[in-house]
């Protein structure tokens, strides 16, 4: 291939990377196993021969996802002997979801959404997020799977009974959410329980994932305010406040904070708001998933 060319398949490639990254988070719920199988899907894309590509965009598509679901069925065993909960990694957004961009592709990228899509095969999981998120036409979705039609529109139906009625769904009023975010950063920073109690749900739930790798983690689902707000300053208050600090952030396109000590992240916070409280918290401090947030020096 010469040069032209090359750079060509790189255009075509960079225009399409956005769609392709955000296949691969949403199948695998990791950013660094994305980032990995864009880069392969690149490689293979530029070793293509050019009779077989007519169409760059689905062409890629089909690389990413068949990359994604080889990869998942890998990662499955790795899923059910993981100590505690399983949470995909966090994903840091600079902005709250725009008000043009479609409902289910914002609401595709929260913690709950990502989280429900555990309970599918890798392939219900890319019929569902190929139609549904990324609205490909299920001619091309049975060519991206290597489907015939009739079983993609089967798969979606089985899909959707799988996962139920959607779960998640982003505040309306983000100035509020952020308010509220505010005062739970205020209480947990400062150790305030009755704080913290004022903006929770009395029948909130936090999952917390450290993967068998973070001393105290909880292994189960908390419920109820009073174990969640103990729980979030046991994490907070475990350092000095000269080696901690708490930096409100974007997280999956919802509220949430970051935890630094010394500069570097100990974990994030989701916080999922409804009905004016927060109704729950996805709290990631495995360290292994934590190497794609900023450091404190790029978070400032």
């Amino acid at each position: 291939m010469n040069q032209p060319e090359i750079k060509n398949r790189t255009a075509d490639f960079t225009a399409t990377r956005p769609l392709l990254f955000s296949i691969a988070y949403r199948m695998l719920g990791s950013v660094a196993d994305a980032e990995d199988i864009v880069q392969d899907a690149y490689v293979r894309w530029l070793e293509a021969p050019e009779t077989g590509v007519r169409a760059p965009r689905a062409y890629l598509a089909t690389i990413v996802t068949r990359l994604a679901i080889n990869s998942l069925r890998s990662a499955r065993s790795q899923r059910e002997t993981y100590v505690g909960p399983w949470l995909p990694e966090p994903l840091v957004t600079e902005h709250a979801p725009d008000a043009a961009q479609p409902v289910e592709l914002a609401e595709s990228l929260s913690m709950a959404f990502l989280v429900m899509l555990e309970r599918l095969s890798p392939i219900e999981r890319a019929v569902l997020l190929l139609h549904d998120v990324f609205e490909f036409e299920y001619g091309e979705i049975a060519q991206i799977v290597d489907k015939s039609e009739a079983n993609c529109r089967q798969l979606l139906t089985r899909a959707k009974k799988h996962i139920g009625a959607a779960e998640a769904r982003f505040d309306a009023d983000k100035a509020k959410a952020e308010r509220l975010t505010q005062r739970f950063t205020l209480a947990a920073s400062a150790g305030d329980l009755s704080g913290l109690l004022d903006v929770l749900a009395e029948d909130i739930t936090l999952w917390a994932d450290g993967g068998g790798k973070v001393r105290g983690a909880a292994l189960r689902p908390l419920q109820g305010a009073d174990a969640v707000a103990r729980f979030v300053i046991g994490v907070v208050q475990r350092f000095v406040p000269a080696e901690r600090s708490m930096r409100p952030a974007r997280i999956n396109g919802e509220p949430g904070f970051i935890v630094y000590v010394s500069g570097r992240p100990l974990a994030a916070m989701i916080l999922h708001i409804s009905d004016d409280r927060i109704g729950t918290i996805y709290a990631i401090g495995n360290p292994d998933k934590l190497h794609g947030l900023p450091v404190m020096e790029q978070a400032q």
